[in-house]
């Protein structure tokens, strides 16, 4: 015996701590961004729902419906995960690697669609093309690491020079956040969240289709201009994709996160095949971090109103700027500041020309296209 655990389960027990903290994590991530990098009330039609809704002082009603459209998604994800490894063990998988590239094409014509409706298709494709050059070049080339601290990836730059710096340069200056009101209430129902699952599953298998993507994708086959339940959409496919990922480790033996390909290489084997008693207990985790989740995720929003209300936002965001940059010199060296730079560059293409964020996410769709 070691401690209180069987020294046998010790590999179980703590990939069940790495799943639980990874589905907590995908609740709790979207208090951050909802609370950093927004904008002045000016440029709010063209920023993230999360934002437009924190101008509005309803930074909570956000928060609300994302812990809501995680729930939800967990909840299914955790019911579907049994019966969904049977039908991809039973030959399910092999069908539907075939299609990979296909569905790809598809999403990427979806996005770029979107932003034909919107007359922004000519800056649309620039951004599209330029980030999945990027991300080629991150994921394909062989650029030196040179870092004090090991563990590092080109990817962190990359994503927070294309998703987070441009929004956090631009924020607003100077223009304290509205008071932030908590309705307290449910302000989304379930269908944004059982939306989230159906794209959830597909963003689960599909390597490159984020959950942001998934969202996009079902609001242009679903039409629904609310903020607050295209965020519970996002948070839904998010945490789906975090559960169902543990099928795609348990069939393939591989991942699509960093959490499920740490959990494989602890537990190698004992988690491949049908219904295993790894695979039984990383669901139980999940749906334990669920609930932790849920309710930290609200206490989380409610401290960060309280904190955040009537306060200048320039300040925590230049803060935040200089945690990234020191993080990207640290764990990636001078190869990695440059990748945030040009990252950056190119993710102030939609910041400026008011084109959909989500075309960035070329980033990960082109690379595995041209695989």
């Amino acid at each position: 015996m070691t401690g209180v655990i069987d020294e046998e389960f010790i590999p179980i027990s703590v990939c069940c701590t790495i799943m639980s903290a990874s589905v907590v994590h995908s609740f709790l991530d979207f208090v951050p961004s909802v609370f950093v990098g927004a904008p002045d009330g000016e440029d709010a039609i063209s920023v993230l729902p999360g934002h437009r809704l924190l101008l509005k002082g309803n930074g909570m009603m956000a928060v609300r419906s994302a812990a809501i459209g995680s729930l939800i998604g967990c909840s299914a994800a955790i019911l579907l995960a049994i019966p969904l490894q049977l039908l991809m063990l039973n030959g399910l998988a092999d069908d539907l690697n075939g299609y990979t590239k296909y569905v790809l094409i598809a999403v990427s014509f979806l996005l770029l669609w979107n932003e034909f409706k919107r007359h922004n298709i000519i800056f649309g494709t620039i951004a599209f093309v330029l980030s999945g050059i990027l991300g080629w070049i991150v994921m394909k080339l062989p650029i030196p690491i040179d870092s004090v601290l090991d563990g590092g990836t080109l990817l962190m730059p990359m994503l927070s020079g294309l998703f987070g710096l441009p929004a956090m340069l631009t924020a607003s200056k100077g223009s304290p956040f509205p008071k932030q009101v908590d309705k307290v209430k449910d302000p989304v129902g379930s269908i944004p969240g059982l939306k989230g699952v159906i794209m959830g599953t597909v963003a689960g298998w599909f390597p490159g289709i984020t959950s942001t993507v998934g969202a996009t994708i079902s609001t242009t086959v679903m039409p629904d201009r609310s903020p607050e339940r295209f965020i519970s959409t996002v948070a839904s496919i998010g945490t789906v994709t975090a559960v169902l990922s543990l099928v795609t480790l348990s069939v393939s033996g591989g991942g699509r996160s960093g959490t499920v390909i740490v959990i494989g290489q602890i537990l190698g084997d004992s988690i491949s095949g049908p219904v295993t008693i790894a695979f039984r207990m990383m669901l139980l985790a999940a749906a334990i971090g669920s609930l932790l989740g849920y309710v930290l995720t609200i206490q989380a929003g409610k401290m960060a109103s309280r904190a955040l209300s009537g306060k200048d936002p320039s300040t925590l965001n230049k803060l935040i700027i200089a945690l990234i940059v020191a993080i990207v010199l640290l764990t990636t060296g001078p190869w990695g500041l440059y990748i945030l730079i040009l990252a950056t560059l190119i993710g102030f293409i939609p910041v400026s020309n008011d084109t959909g964020k989500t075309v960035l996410c070329g980033c990960l769709i082109l690379p595995v296209l041209f695989m």
